[in-house]
């Protein structure tokens, strides 16, 4: 078994970074940075040998260019504020535009891209923390963050928390990229996905900034409710927006965000559970630009609406002080599917 917390790689002017393995020989085992909070490995013994279950990179030099927010905590506000903007109080706060004109996981400098602290860890847990100043990004308020990685022989949760002392935007969630063929050359959209949700969020253009429209996923390549594999869908004027799936999924009213998905090449299925309303669902096609030869993997964010400061139809992200922003992420995996 590997040392419990090792030295990662070095920021430019030679601050450590740190990795801790959380897990065992027996069971799922991950490995997560203090840089983004990033799960840079989840791997499972299975009847095959032990299989790696999320795409990672090298080093932290590649991770310091990527662009696809590979295994990060996103946030302040994870997903898309149209413009780089949004008005509270009557007062406009504009924000990095790192996505053409709008704004993106929280910006160039997002906290995927920052060193968080390590609080405390052991076999099972990591406690992460960051403290986001006042005028980051662009936002309002210095918001208090912490992350918590907890394992079990077949289960993964992540902890989100935040508190502020001024009204701000917060959507955090997790940006793990899943093949859990554990081949990369087994393309991500084999896997088969059920998702929870009768909704979905129509966008305007490539730019993917929601209309403001909650359409029924009933008669579009949206409709999950009925496992099936992610590959094959029909043409629809939507996918062509994105090259593919990049679409917030809404979940049936009053009920949690569930999804499955599962990999009839490896016999993994991974079920997702979460509180929050929504989830966006990513098929990682920008990976065959960005990183060339890593293959691809489905991306199951859940998080509130995209662009929701801007859109007064959809559900409120504002954090007040004095209140706690609790999301919990839960992945099970199983062999039995």
């Amino acid at each position: 078994m590997a040392a419990r917390q090792r030295v990662f790689d070095r920021l430019d002017d030679g601050t450590p970074v740190h990795a801790v393995t959380l897990g065992d020989d027996e069971g799922l085992r991950a490995e997560v940075l203090a840089f983004g909070g990033i799960l840079h490995s989840l791997s499972l013994p299975t009847a095959k040998g032990r299989i790696d279950l999320v795409l990672r990179l090298p080093d932290l030099q590649a991770y310091l260019r990527d662009s696809a927010y590979l295994g990060v905590i996103a946030g302040r506000f994870a997903n898309r504020i149209a413009g780089a903007r949004f008005a509270h109080d009557g007062r406009v706060h504009r924000l990095d535009a790192n996505a053409g004109d709008h704004h993106l996981h929280g910006g160039s400098c997002g906290f995927g891209r920052r060193l968080w602290r390590i609080l405390d860890h052991d076999r099972r847990r990591l406690r992460l923390g960051y403290r986001s100043p006042a005028g980051e990004a662009g936002y309002p308020g210095t918001l208090e963050v912490e992350a918590t990685y907890s394992i079990g022989d077949s289960t993964l949760e992540l902890l989100l928390e935040a508190r502020t002392d001024a009204p701000t935007p917060v959507n955090l969630t997790g940006h793990a990229y899943f093949n859990l063929a554990g081949d990369p050359a087994v393309p991500a959209d084999a896997q088969v996905l059920s998702v929870a949700a009768d909704r979905y969020l129509p966008v305007a253009d490539g730019a993917l900034i929601p209309t403001g429209e909650i359409a029924p996923v009933a008669g579009t390549p949206f409709d999950f409710r009925r496992s099936r594999p992610i590959a094959g869908a029909a043409a629809h004027p939507q996918l062509a927006h994105a090259g593919g799936y990049d679409h917030c999924l809404v979940m049936t009213e009053g009920q949690r965000c569930r999804a499955r998905l599962a990999s009839p090449h490896s016999g993994v299925a991974l079920d997702l559970d979460s509180p929050m309303p929504a989830l966006q669902l990513y098929e990682g096609q920008g990976l065959d630009r960005q990183h060339p030869g890593l293959g691809r993997g489905i991306c199951l964010e859940p998080q509130g609406y995209p662009n929701a400061p801007n859109e007064p139809g959809f559900p409120g992200a504002i954090l007040e002080p004095g209140q706690v922003y609790s999301h919990l992420i839960r992945y099970r995996l199983s062999t039995d599917s």
